[in-house]
């Protein structure tokens, strides 16, 4: 049960870690967050952390069934 909840945490940071890129990266625009290099910053980070729990999680599913 563990996993899939790391999954879909994974899953959902990435996607705020995007969303939070874009905006401080100035892409997306019409918040107080647009523009600013924190938010980029943080963004990069929370999709980095998104991705590696995907990949994680993806390659235990991969392990077991292989084994």
């Amino acid at each position: 049960m563990k996993r899939w909840v790391l999954l879909v945490v994974g899953v959902v940071l990435g996607l705020l870690g995007l969303l939070w890129t874009l905006q401080g990266g100035g892409v997306i625009t019409g918040s107080g967050m647009s523009g600013q290099r924190q938010w980029f910053l943080i963004g990069l980070i929370a999709l980095v952390v998104g991705i590696a729990l995907v990949v994680s999680q993806a390659r235990r599913r991969a392990g077991r069934r292989s084994g």
